[in-house]
């Protein structure tokens, strides 16, 4: 009996039928291309692509004839994220912290994993810049900001709350979503949260939002880091305690309603028994869902 890689089911193929309907085919072949073709690949198409961090990336589409993901240099609805040689697990950590955060009712993009030849795992997601060949405006909070790509780190948090006054379109319920991301990555041990993991978008209506949240990852378990967060919150980076989310946060700089406050709160406590039992199905290796457990459980006693 195989697990699917896409919905985490036990299935006789490879792909469980609900997988498949998510990716609106009827068969799926496995990514043709071993974790050495793979590098060779992003390296190949670097011209087109960029390294986000330490994980290479690829542009692709579904070819419905060949039934399997392809590597494009322009075009692609997806993005692969491949395996890394010197971290492990990083496909399988970022599509579990996407789970996660489907849970904690975050929007995130159509995403799972997909076999290689080899059998490793590729992490894909969908664009969500694309509806069809229509390409939906977006720009990250360095570029909103006027600062260049190197300067990510450059900012706080709090620097975020005036680019959502000046072009969101309902400024309070952009403070909402950005607030429980906020805590959620928190929790998670994403600490690698900087400008560029943040975006506005325009949708076809005219309204501009935040995307879809994107890069999601227990970096802390990946990278054995100090801090606790990407942006500086309250002048620090780690050593985080309750009040500096609730009280500074969530009341003081973002004029959250202690009642929206406090349902927030309840919805994540809420979460951590099924995102326990969701690192134990994972595809992590048994000492990394330790650390993921060990880790959300710490980050948990602080904040709840």
């Amino acid at each position: 009996m195989n697990r699917c890689p896409i919905t985490y089911e036990h299935t006789e193929n490879h792909y469980s039928e609900k997988g498949l309907k998510l990716l609106k085919l009827t068969q799926l072949k496995d990514f043709p291309y071993g974790r050495s073709q793979q590098l060779e690949l992003a390296v190949s198409y670097s011209d087109k692509l960029s390294f986000s961090g330490v994980q290479p990336k690829l542009n692709a589409k579904i070819d419905p004839k060949l039934s399997t993901f392809e590597p494009v240099r322009s075009g692609g609805i997806f993005i692969l994220k491949l395996p890394h040689a010197m971290y492990e697990d990083l496909p399988q950590n970022e599509d579990l912290t996407m789970r996660m955060a489907s849970l904690a009712k975050i929007e995130v993009p159509l995403h799972g994993m997909v076999y290689a030849v080899d059998r490793s795992l590729v992490y894909f997601v969908k664009r969500f810049d694309r509806n069809g060949r229509k390409k939906l405006p977006v720009e990250d909070f360095g570029q909103l900001a006027g600062l260049p790509k190197e300067a990510k780190y450059d900012s706080s948090m709090e620097k975020l709350i005036p680019i959502i006054d000046r072009f969101c379109t309902f400024k309070h319920t952009e403070k909402t979503k950005l607030f429980r991301l906020t805590l959620f990555n928190f929790l998670v041990g994403n600490e690698d949260m900087h400008l560029k993991n943040f975006s506005l978008m325009t949708t076809e209506a005219g309204v501009v939002q935040l995307t879809p949240a994107y890069d999601l990852i227990n970096s802390t378990i990946v990278m054995k880091a100090k801090e606790e967060i990407g942006l500086p919150l309250n002048g620090k980076k780690s050593n985080f305690k309750r009040a500096d989310f609730i009280e500074y946060f969530g009341t003081q700089r973002l004029n959250l309603p202690e009642s929206l406050i406090a349902q927030i709160l309840s919805d994540l406590a809420s979460c951590l028994i099924p995102w326990k039992e969701l690192i134990e199905h994972s595809f992590l290796k048994p000492e990394k869902k330790e650390d993921y457990a060990k880790l959300l459980e710490e980050r948990a006693f602080r904040l709840f």
